[in-house]
């Protein structure tokens, strides 16, 4: 059993690494031109992109930009269609994808507002504990 779930773990980890090397291929061939990772160049950078949009957005822009653009809401689009097979446009997808920024973990506000109180009023807070 062991076995099977290193392999399958091997399997997963390999898949990933083509995958974006992939993806990257793909951006170099196809994007790079108006595209940079995280600059903005003659379009917007991946990371803008990735925080923004969906899966399924980043495909259709890729496939269809001109009606993408209008259901946007965009006056204009610069983005020319790009004819990529199933392959292409996964790689493609997860690569721009995997720019995401990370979000931080959001804090407790009132967990934060107890501590604050107890920090600058300690005897307000051990009385109020006593209640």
């Amino acid at each position: 059993m062991k076995k099977i779930i290193t392999t399958f773990f091997i399997i997963l980890t390999l898949t990933s690494v083509t995958e974006a090397e992939s993806g990257k291929k793909v951006f170099e061939t196809y994007c790079w031109g108006c595209h940079h990772q995280t600059a903005v160049a003659f379009g917007p950078p991946f990371s803008e992109i990735a925080s923004k949009r969906t899966a399924e957005e980043i495909r259709a822009m890729i496939t269809d930009p001109a009606s993408v653009s209008k259901t946007f809401g965009y006056k204009r689009n610069a983005m020319p269609a790009f004819t990529l097979n199933e392959e292409e446009l996964k790689a493609i997808t997860s690569y721009i994808l995997s720019f995401k920024p990370k979000t931080p973990k959001k804090e407790d506000p009132k967990k934060n507002q107890d501590k604050i109180i107890q920090d600058a009023y300690p005897n307000i807070a051990q009385n109020k504990e006593v209640k």
